[in-house]
């Protein structure tokens, strides 16, 4: 199958970050007042961001979300991740091979903040094939599930939405490239793919080597 561009999510999908990001959280609110598990604080969180949980967040703390609060958040988790992220495995590769099957044509659209996506891409290895192709929910009016994230990357790129492939690893992400009118591909290394029961996603795989097979890598 053909497409004229390629849109990967960028954490849980390039890189392994969600467990360092959701880790820093847990502890955070923990101090806060608000004790989850790991498993509790990924199943909330991940694929969203935190200013989106903003209510229940100052609900379960007692605690208004203040902009110190997510300065502090922000700072320890970057501290993280430059000690211990490490992309997934394949994903360079797929990343390589998605670049010359669009000739170019991909992009990182992701709902995080974009310093942090770009440093991330920067760590393991992505930036000479993303280059400024790099774009956050944060800097428009609708993060995800909602398609903003995604029709910006593929006007940037002139491409139709029709058109592009979307790489993405939660339902939340998958709504997004949905609504904007691509193919979505859930990429689910643990293999269960029941992230995206009832999503019409036109394939889930567990390895990045499937991707870039699937692209002529």
């Amino acid at each position: 199958m053909l497409f004229d561009a390629v849109l990967f999510d960028c954490d849980g999908v390039l890189v392994d970050s969600e467990p360092i990001t959701n880790g820093v959280l847990r502890d955070m609110l923990h101090e806060a007042g608000w004790v989850l598990s790991q498993a509790e604080c990924e199943h909330i969180f991940i694929g969203k961001a935190v200013r989106d949980e903003r209510a229940r967040i100052e609900r379960e703390t007692g605690r208004p979300l203040t902009e110190d609060w997510m300065r502090a958040f922000y700072a320890r988790r970057d501290q993280r991740l430059r000690a211990e992220l490490q992309a997934m495995a394949g994903a360079l590769q797929a990343v390589a091979a998605s670049h010359r099957h669009t000739q170019g044509r991909i992009a990182c659209a992701s709902g995080a903040d974009r310093p942090k996506v770009v440093m991330q891409i920067e760590m393991a290895g992505m930036s000479p094939y993303f280059e400024d192709r790099i774009f956050s929910g944060h800097d428009l009016p609708r993060s995800k599930p909602h398609p903003d994230v995604y029709l910006a990357a593929a006007t940037h790129l002139r491409v139709d939405p029709t058109r592009c492939l979307v790489i993405e690893d939660t339902a939340t992400g998958a709504r997004a490239g949905l609504a904007a009118g691509a193919t979505v591909w859930g990429y689910c290394p643990a293999g269960h793919g029941r992230a995206f029961d009832g999503l019409p996603v036109a394939r889930v795989f567990r390895h990045m080597d499937e991707l870039a097979g699937a692209l002529g890598g």
